[in-house]
């Protein structure tokens, strides 16, 4: 039936629903227009070896297209650090906020906790307490949590770096750009520096001490994903207690005795759980709603301009990303359409890069790398970025 059935007529209703939640899909194959800098690299150092042994030159990488004004353009040269260091500086390669003891023991709590739920519920199936399949799902809630926790605590929130320089758009029409007194660079818009993580970080919400961590631009969509899994094992596990408090009336559904205490324990912590993840994520929801994030909206009430404010709010593409609804839910760094406009910051190198590719010519990773200025190169300075 569905080989003969016309899916071109779905299409007006895909666009329909995808362009009311702001969410365009990334097709990966298709627009997916990155250059291979480490066979490039490779290419280059030993073409002049392969030459002398084989008298045949080994093709050069193939460059992507150009492309058009609009399209996804996917910038595949890593300009991260390689060390091993753990720090929230620009030389360490692993973002973790090891400064603030306080934040450490928070975020291990979290883990102690719903390790201790994981492990009473489990118990209370393996006693028959509760179905099997219930205790199974409550431990992907919890597994779910956890991984996005981490997701939240190890990524980097979106750090300025020192090389940042303002976006096409804020350099034309701006005449003045904020600059940040502790890091000495240029401070986007809605960014904040934060004193624990040492960083200013693009359009900080917060620092979470659960998170040992700030939330910005680039976890946003971890920190709302934990929200969402903690309160709905929370709400799970409040069910299935209270369904075994007020409905049990035989001996096939009560719980062993040396797990009451256990339970009661749980009940105090989803109570608690529950009631925190559903402030917070009212609280997220309103930053998103009406673009205004938790730092901004205390300061605009301290200062009684709540009413002045003009942002718009945050569309869910610049949180979850365009790589497809099936990744909303899942852990993954999100991919967004334009980086620089949901970072509030560019990068001279990156723009460099972007220009050699659209004029054809062969990009080189030694003369592109990262370097400590905001002054743009003159190639760069009248380049207008997609």
């Amino acid at each position: 039936i569905w080989k003969h059935f016309p899916l071109h007529l779905l299409m007006p209703v895909r666009t329909c629903l995808r362009g009311t939640c702001g969410c365009m899909e990334y097709n990966a194959r298709k627009e997916y227009l990155d250059y291979d800098y480490e066979a490039a690299a490779r290419y280059y150092s030993s073409s002049e070896s392969s030459l002398m042994k084989s008298g045949v030159k080994d093709p050069p990488p193939k460059l992507p297209r150009i492309r058009e004004r609009g399209e996804y353009y996917v910038d595949s040269f890593n300009d991260s650090p390689w060390t091993c260091g753990f720090g929230t500086g620009e030389e360490s390669g692993i973002w973790m906020n090891s400064g603030d003891q306080a934040g450490s023991i928070m975020a291990a709590l979290v883990w102690f906790l719903m390790l201790y739920s994981i492990a009473t519920v489990t118990l209370l199936s393996a006693t028959k307490g509760i179905p099997p399949f219930m205790g199974e799902a409550y431990c992907f809630l919890c597994a779910m949590a956890l991984c996005c926790h981490a997701k939240t605590s190890l990524t980097d929130p979106g750090s300025v770096p020192q090389a940042s320089v303002p976006v096409e758009k804020d350099r034309q029409y701006t005449t003045s750009h904020s600059m940040c007194g502790q890091c000495q660079t240029f401070k986007p818009h809605a960014s904040h520096h934060c004193r624990i993580c040492n960083r200013c970080v693009s359009k900080m919400d917060h620092h979470c001490p659960w998170m040992n961590n700030c939330v910005g631009a680039s976890n946003l969509k971890h920190f709302i994903l934990f929200l969402l899994y903690t309160w709905s094992s929370s709400a799970f596990a409040l069910t299935l207690f209270g369904w075994n408090y007020f409905m049990c009336a035989d001996e096939n559904c009560t719980y062993h005795p040396l797990l009451v205490h256990l339970v009661r324990v749980m009940t105090v912590l989803a109570v608690g759980a529950f009631l925190f993840t559903s402030s917070m994520l009212m609280n997220v929801t309103y930053g998103l709603m009406t673009g205004i994030g938790t730092i901004d909206r205390l300061k605009k009430k301290a200062t009684n301009t709540m009413s002045q404010s003009d942002e718009e709010p945050i569309p869910l593409r610049d949180v979850f990303g365009i790589s497809g609804y099936h990744t909303w839910l899942v852990p993954l760094d999100p991919v967004f359409e334009d980086y620089d406009r949901v970072m509030g910051y560019s990068i001279p190198q990156r723009l460099l890069r972007e220009q050699q590719l659209m004029e054809r010519k062969v990009p080189s990773a030694a003369q592109l790398h990262l370097v400590k200025s905001v002054e743009l190169p003159n190639c760069v300075n009248d380049f207008l970025p997609v």
